[in-house]
């Protein structure tokens, strides 16, 4: 008995690790003012992503340059940003999971609590979070941290995207190892199986769906894409047979940082995702709610969950920063930069057509031919009123906005361009560049990630520019500008 309950725990533990994201222990830096919790914290009216459509005097900015397209704004609704935290880290919107006491069993406990969580979730990683399922059943649930925060020179930055995660496996792979432990703990049926058993479905539904051929790569489009084929549109109850035909190839994107949120009019990189914002972020639930019941109880939190994003601010670049250098690294920017990624509180809301900024197009055909998805998300539950989100990508891709760019490498929309170096000089972009997989492995000068030049495709931690959607190409506007220019760019771009 004993030896098998060994064997059966160093099972579950492979299980484990292929399900959760990996980090170093760390300590947690929350890019965020203090909280106000009197009633001011919670708006009255709707509120709108703040626009400034105007320049100064002082402010010398070319207009929007040829082959641009302005997105406008849709009002957003008002919520308590501590209320909004409290949901993130410790909601239900993800309700099934591991059972609690075979999650801690594996893992052991996180005396840590880097997010300073009360009880059963004082004892685990940051991007878990323990809720009782629908029958109340205590289980372990990922997070929206799995993906939106990361460890970068010892520190975890809430709102970063992670670049560190790893996609790379099929996670159905291990199911029934998991399987194992649950039944030969709890049986089956018993009220341990049917709280797992929702996750258990979505995880084996989309696992082979959602690979990713390297690390770097987020496969978060796909996934919505095949959680939205099994469920049913209307009710949002689960499908055993899916709404159209699944393809399992993956084109990559990266993941925004959410302090830019702000100023955005479109959350995504090809301008879909318009609307109510909060109605599009709790699509989260889609891997394991029951029905459309459930998604309204999610969604009555997520006014609150937008409104503590919208109060992130981005972190500050930790490193010596030459003050001359930056200063003409400005007045490079407002030239060359400022018309479409904006400048202080001005931010445009551009589109760039393919054709101009000439990087990736895969992204972009692959959303704009994925009619399919866009059509059942824009007659699906999730567009209905109130509160009304879209799905309609456009031809082109955002020109973010560039605050706190320092720490978010890898760049552009693929995650393919190491650092802001080799962003700046499409000549010095390697076309396989590996990383350590180290979180301190950043380069502060160069700005980006220390990577190794590689000859060849090489493992998971070799980016791979030749595959499908991987390429660097484009966004060559700084190829015009002289070494020293460049360079004070850079230094001007520690700033922001």
């Amino acid at each position: 008995m004993i030896r098998f309950r060994t064997f059966l725990i160093l099972l579950l533990l492979q299980v484990v690790i292929l399900w959760q994201c990996k980090h170093d222990p760390f300590e947690l830096e929350e890019q965020i003012q203090p909280t106000d919790t009197t009633d001011t914290a919670t708006d009255t009216t709707d509120t709108v992503i703040p626009q400034d459509t105007t320049t100064t005097d002082s402010i010398e900015i070319p207009g929007p340059p040829a082959g641009t397209k302005f997105i406008p704004s849709s009002p957003q609704r008002p919520g308590n940003a501590s209320d909004g935290r409290d949901y993130l880290v410790t909601g239900d919107y993800v309700s099934s999971g591991i059972p609690y006491n075979i999650f801690t069993l594996v893992n052991g406990t996180d005396p840590s609590n880097q997010l300073n969580r009360s009880g059963d979730n004082s004892n685990i990683s940051y991007s878990f979070t323990a809720v009782d399922a629908p029958n109340g059943v205590r289980v372990v649930a990922a997070n929206c941290l799995q993906c939106h925060a990361q460890e970068l020179n010892g520190e975890l930055i809430m709102g970063l995207g992670n670049s560190l995660a790893d996609f790379t496996t099929d996670q159905s792979s291990g199911i029934s190892l998991l399987d194992l432990a649950v039944t030969s703990t709890y049986g089956n049926p018993s009220p341990e199986w049917t709280a797992y058993q929702p996750f258990r479905q979505a995880v084996t539904a989309t696992g082979p769906y959602i690979v990713s051929e390297k690390i770097g790569a987020n496969p978060a489009d796909k996934l919505a894409t095949v959680l939205a084929a099994y469920r049913d549109g209307e009710s949002l109850e689960w499908q055993q047979q899916t709404n159209w035909p699944l393809e399992t190839s993956v084109i990559p994107s990266d993941v925004p940082a959410w302090w830019l949120l702000k100023k955005k009019n479109a959350m995504f990189a090809t301008a879909s995702g318009k609307g109510d914002f909060a109605r599009i972020m709790m699509a989260s639930g889609l891997l394991t709610l029951e029905d459309k019941t459930q998604a309204e109880s999610i969604d009555s939190h997520f006014d609150d969950v937008l409104a503590y994003l919208l109060s992130l601010t981005a972190p500050a670049y930790s490193g010596n920063i030459n003050t001359t250098m930056a200063g003409r690294g400005e007045k490079v920017f407002k030239a060359n930069c400022a018309s479409c990624h904006g400048y202080e509180e001005y931010y445009p809301n551009l589109l760039v057509d393919l054709d101009v900024v000439g990087t990736d197009p895969a992204l972009a055909e692959v959303q704009q031919s994925n009619a399919q998805f866009t059509n059942w998300y824009n007659n699906s539950w999730f567009a209905s009123a109130p509160n009304a989100a879209l799905m309609d990508p456009e031809y082109g891709y955002l020109a973010p906005p560039l605050d706190g760019v320092w720490a978010t490498a890898p760049y552009l929309h693929n995650a393919s361009v190491p650092n802001l170096e080799t962003l700046l000089n499409s000549s010095a972009r390697p076309t396989y560049w590996t990383r350590s997989g180290s979180s301190s492995d950043y380069d502060m000068e160069a700005v980006g990630w220390s990577y190794t030049e590689s000859t060849s495709p090489g493992g998971k931690w070799t980016f791979d520019t030749t595959l499908p959607g991987y390429g660097n190409q484009g966004h060559t506007f700084g190829d015009a500008l002289s070494d020293e220019e460049r360079t004070a760019l850079i230094e001007y771009l520690k700033t922001l």
